[in-house]
């Protein structure tokens, strides 16, 4: 499939939010596909098959009650970008590493701090430079932590924990990541040597595509009483850090893909795309790739708060002050690509259930146990990245997304253009000259990683969390603007 072509079958409308593909378009279809948007997003879905990819994924055995999707929708492998699945084990429900995505447990960390904009500015441009000379990003670097061997197998068993007995994180970094860092049950003899090989020296490296680490300035706050617990004020700086588990997490979802090619056959699954590769959750090959998943997911949450760490020594040294004197305390670390079994209720029952989210973001409410002490009477944090041109938000979890989302909400802007498209429109530009006039200081390795992530190739991150809130399913919290940023 590719996405050139635009969605041929129905979208009806289901409220100012919400649009339906009925069940009864494609044979196969156990449920309807539902789409969050609104008329200024929808007419975007109709263009890719990002919504066709929403019908093939209703059709996965054990899936329960829709086949959703956030309004930063767009085409992905197997599932859409945006792509939200839950599937019952005690149904036959499946686990697909399409759902989880090449770069499992990709995801977003903010950092707050006690600096004013005023402070900042005058440190700008060499604060921007030092970490972009002090973190290594790029395809293929690698960086100044090396794990191997028994080391990188205790990694990836034990997540951030690991790295906290080594003294390179806190109690409180632990407390404010979710899962606490560390999924269960990961099994670091389910990589293969390849796997392994290819993490050795890339935990706490940022990586290429959208991977970034950027200086924020809050400039506007929507919720103050939730600002507050947070830590956010306006004026206030922030740094924000994007990125997953690298060459290790990619190489597990390529071999995943590989070992699940006839497993489909085997159980009489029948798929409308072989991209949708897939094993019951309760099978041998099912729980060898959850293994795996859980494994490189513990290697991300440890890449992105070593990625945290040398931030936190970079902005001490530049500001020629603690880390723990300027208050760069961790608000939430949250994943966007990753399969995780949680409880949920449906129809009247609770019950287990994978829920996959593909370029989504867990948004959980007031109360849900799995939130920190400090969180329980506000919800937890979810942090929507934009565009490095625009804005990022802070958003937090409503009850309106475990009734209608499972929890979930969007991940980020969302993509309009290609890269190869992006790259076109960028042609005879300098993107970093053009974000020096928008008041942003950028570095990257390269001119064509800029261009991929220009501004223009993303939606407006505003209509994207307004669809989200009015929708139930988060509301916002705080805007950030960028102020400085370095990509691979």
């Amino acid at each position: 499939m590719t996405a050139s072509a635009g969605f041929a079958g129905p979208l009806e409308r289901v409220d100012e939010t919400l649009w339906r593909i009925p069940r009864r378009y494609k044979a196969g279809m156990h449920v309807d596909g539902l789409i969050y948007a609104d008329d200024a997003l929808i007419a975007g879905v109709r263009d890719d098959q990002a919504a066709e990819q929403v019908a093939n994924v209703a059709c996965l055995p054990g899936i329960q009650v829709a086949s959703l999707a956030m309004p930063d929708i767009h085409w992905g492998y197997g599932f859409c970008i945006g792509g939200v699945c839950a599937t019952d084990p005690a149904q036959g429900g499946v686990i697909s590493p399409g759902g989880v995505g090449y770069d499992i447990n990709c995801g977003v960390r903010l950092l707050r701090s006690n600096l004013s904009w005023d402070e900042l500015r005058p440190h700008l441009p060499r604060l921007v430079d030092t970490l972009f000379a002090r973190i290594p990003a790029g395809v293929g670097r690698s960086g100044p932590f090396q794990f191997s061997g028994q080391e990188l197998r205790r990694l990836l068993a034990e997540g951030v924990p690991f790295l906290q007995r080594r003294g390179l994180a806190t109690a409180a970094d632990l407390e404010h990541t979710e899962a606490g860092g560390c999924l269960a049950g990961a099994d670091p003899a389910a990589l293969s040597a390849r796997a392994l090989e290819r993490g050795v020296g890339q935990c706490g490296t940022l990586g290429a595509g959208n991977h970034f680490l950027e200086l924020q300035v809050v400039d506007r706050v929507v919720d103050a009483a939730a600002a507050r617990t947070f830590g956010l004020r306006e004026g206030g700086v922030c740094v924000m850090i994007h990125s997953g588990s690298r060459g290790l997490g990619y190489q597990v979802c390529d071999d995943a893909l590989k070992a699940l090619q006839g497993v489909p056959a085997k159980y009489r699954i029948d798929l409308p795309d072989r991209q949708l590769a897939c094993a019951p959750a309760e099978s041998s090959e099912g729980a060898h790739y959850i293994a795996a998943m859980r494994a490189a997911a513990n290697f991300a949450w440890c890449n992105r708060q070593l990625l945290m760490w040398q931030a936190r020594e970079v902005i001490a040294e530049v500001l020629g002050r603690p880390w723990e004197t300027l208050q760069l305390e961790l608000v939430y670390d949250v994943a966007h690509n990753i399969a995780k079994l949680e409880q949920h209720l449906v129809e009247g029952q609770r019950k287990p259930l994978w829920v996959h989210r593909k370029g989504a973001t867990r948004a959980f409410p007031a109360g849900h146990p799995e939130l920190p002490a400090a969180y329980q009477a506000c919800g937890q944090p979810v942090l929507i990245p934009g565009d490095m041109g625009r804005a990022s938000w802070v958003l937090v979890g409503e009850p309106g997304a475990m009734e209608r989302s499972f929890g979930t909400t969007c991940h980020g802007a969302g993509r309009t253009m290609s890269r190869t498209a992006a790259v076109k429109h960028a042609r005879g530009r300098r993107i970093d000259c053009e974000l020096e006039q928008a008041g942003v200081v950028a570095r990257s390795t390269s001119a064509r990683g800029l261009a991929e992530e220009q501004p223009d190739a993303y939606k407006d991150v505003d209509l994207v969390v307004d669809v989200v809130e009015r929708a139930g399913l988060s509301r916002r919290v705080a805007r950030m603007r960028p102020v400085g940023v370095i990509k691979g």
